[in-house]
């Protein structure tokens, strides 16, 4: 198993709440109605609190601001991830999903990458 995994901030101007609220109720739904098509084996969303705990985390080790939020979503392997998404049918929902994203993350400060899970 493989696993694409996408560290979110949300758009500007968008509360966390806000944020939040569209990716669980919204985009949530919409992706799971299609994870067959691209082979999706299970998709999560880690929802960031707001809590005073993260900015002690921040500043005790001197890092960045914490995400909004993290996506994962597992895969059987790297070439079924990649012929999920290469078909006509996972084309055009790799579009579609890209457009919904577009109404609540800033793809220019999120990342993603692909990972091996080592369970210990």
């Amino acid at each position: 198993m493989i696993k694409f995994v996408m560290c979110i901030t949300r758009k500007p101007g968008m509360s966390r709440r806000q944020f939040q609220e569209y990716w669980k109720n919204s985009h949530g739904p919409f992706f799971m109605s299609n994870a067959n098509t691209m082979g999706a084996q299970k998709y999560v969303q880690s929802h960031t609190l707001s809590s005073s705990l993260n900015e002690g985390l921040q500043n005790s080790r001197g890092m960045q601001p914490e995400y909004d939020g993290v996506a994962e979503v597992w895969f059987e392997s790297e070439q079924a991830l990649i012929e999920g998404m290469s078909s006509p049918e996972g084309q055009k929902l790799g579009a579609a999903l890209q457009e919904d994203e577009s109404n609540f993350i800033d793809h220019s400060r999120s990342c993603a990458f692909i990972v091996e899970e080592h369970e210990f």
